[in-house]
């Protein structure tokens, strides 16, 4: 069984760069792999690997300038759910592409999990799911709008194109582990919106701790390994990879992308 940790913490680095070899280092010296992106923003990735060797890796993370606060994920996996270790320095550790985002100065309202599903039910609430088109595809949230995108970055275009369909309603936005959310309600934050909430822990967190007779999800949640999918208590799910296109599609029915092609693992 091998312990599969999602992390991602904003914090200033001086010298990204200087930290990629050490992490790579360590995680090899752990039988780690997966990918952690670096950044002068901080640090975000999903790493699997034995028990002991993600608590040292946790242990190195929380040691960093500014991530004593770090806080992460784990589920775990029967086989090992990446093919190699990646460590990369980046732009940013997410990538939305506007300048001036800045998650430590203001991000929208937390609202842990048990008390989620209170806020999206409002008529007043307008609930934005903002991963990609393809991840929604296999779950989402009752009621949740799909912006249709295909990358993060193309998230602000589509709220700039449909801003005015929300006036007057709080936004409630989510995304897998909450590390988009801190960009996207910092963005919506400075284009005036009032009242902004965000997903404490993002869907991972929720499906680890409502109970799935009291949940508004329907699906299951993707993720970016061979898993493909995990459900609630994030034990893995059925969904699919469809080998013509890379999307993801609930087991036994074709890909809604392209028809009824192969289906493959993923292969990152």
């Amino acid at each position: 069984m091998f312990t599969v940790a999602a992390l991602y913490h904003f914090t200033p680095f001086a010298d990204p760069q200087g930290l990629r070899g050490p992490l790579f280092d360590l995680c090899e010296a752990q039988s780690i792999k997966g990918t952690l992106l670096l950044a002068g923003e901080g640090i975000n990735g999903t790493v699997a690997g034995p028990a002991e060797g993600i608590a040292a890796l946790l242990s190195y993370i929380r040691a960093l300038p500014g991530c004593d606060s770090l806080v992460w994920k784990e589920s775990h996996a029967e086989t090992m759910p990446f093919v190699r270790l990646k460590v990369r320095v980046k732009r940013e550790i997410v990538t939305l592409g506007v300048e001036g985002i800045d998650p430590l100065a203001r991000v929208g309202r937390h609202v842990p999990p048990q008390d989620w599903n209170a806020l999206i039910s409002s008529p007043d609430v307008a609930v934005i799911d903002t991963r990609n088109a393809y991840e929604i595809s296999i779950g989402t949230f009752r009621g949740a709008i799909d912006p249709g995108t295909s990358t993060f970055r193309e998230f602000p275009a589509w709220w700039q194109s449909n801003r005015d369909k929300f006036e007057g309603k709080r936004i409630a936005m989510f995304c897998t582990g909450g590390i988009r959310c801190e960009k996207s309600t910092n963005y919506l934050l400075g284009q005036g919106v009032p009242e902004v909430f965000h997903l404490q822990g993002g869907v991972l967190k929720y499906l680890e701790d409502v109970a799935e007779d009291k949940s508004l999800w329907q699906g299951e949640c993707f993720v970016f390994d061979h898993r493909v999918a995990v459900g609630h208590g994030l034990k893995q799910g059925t969904s699919q990879m469809c080998r013509a296109c890379g999307h993801p599609h609930a087991e036994g029915m074709e890909c809604p992308e392209c028809g009824p092609h192969q289906i493959l693992a993923i292969t990152n």
